[in-house]
């Protein structure tokens, strides 16, 4: 009887982790609302699986369902708060629900934002991903609520120790935003030396043709990139 008991305790397990396993392989091929029915299912009888809560989080905010993703993220992030990439989530989907939101309502959203991307910062000295947002939460707010080139330059120059590519391009992105179009190109020019990228070569054509309206240049620079 106790090996019967077994045996369908294993075979339950066998079951709930080939429904994760299929789910996550749908996830992988973008196959996102069949993905969702089987990690939903799972969740069902597995409410506080962390890695269902962020794979259902981030079908969520692929699909621009911010409330949704917020719930998610804030699940995983409450389960494991030294978690850098679970604050950077959070955050995340409140920055980009406070982007549809009316003003009132995002300003009362800001210090959240802003909490969860410094705490992702200070867990990892090295996400990226976590200084970016903070280089263009600062750029973005106003002075009055936090908004400073002060502090979005500081967390560009933490990512220069980081990844220098990275570093050149926040400071181009800076220097850009207030007009500085001179000090743009030096910045993305260092940056697509160093990266040769699809990135870096964008953020320095769209510069030459947008901003500083030099097509002679913009065609030079892609016929390089090109080669």
């Amino acid at each position: 009887m106790q090996f019967i008991k077994i045996f369908i305790l294993l075979f339950s397990i066998q079951m709930v982790a080939s429904d994760f396993e299929k789910a996550e392989k749908l996830f992988k091929q973008e196959k996102y609302s069949q993905a969702e029915l089987l990690f939903e299912k799972h969740l069902s009888s597995h409410p506080n699986h962390t890695k269902t809560l962020e794979y259902l989080g981030d079908i969520a905010g692929h699909e621009k369902k911010w409330d949704k993703a917020i719930l998610y993220y804030e699940k995983i992030k409450n389960q494991f708060p030294r978690n850098a990439d679970y604050q950077y989530k959070y955050g995340g989907a409140m920055g980009m629900k406070a982007k549809d939101a009316n003003k009132f309502k995002a300003l009362g959203m800001i210090d959240d934002i802003e909490n969860a991307f410094l705490m992702a910062a200070k867990l990892d000295p090295k996400h990226v991903d976590s200084r970016w947002a903070l280089v263009e939460l600062y750029l973005q707010l106003p002075a009055i609520v936090g908004g400073s080139e002060k502090k979005a330059t500081k967390y560009a120059e933490e990512l220069q120790k980081i990844s220098p590519v990275d570093g050149y391009l926040a400071k181009g992105k800076i220097a850009e935003y207030f007009k500085r179009y001179t000090l743009a190109e030096k910045n993305y020019t260092q940056a697509h030396e160093i990266g040769n990228s699809k990135t870096t070569f964008q953020r320095l054509y769209d510069l030459y043709l947008n901003k500083q309206k030099n097509a002679t240049k913009a065609k030079k620079l892609k016929e390089q990139f090109d080669k």
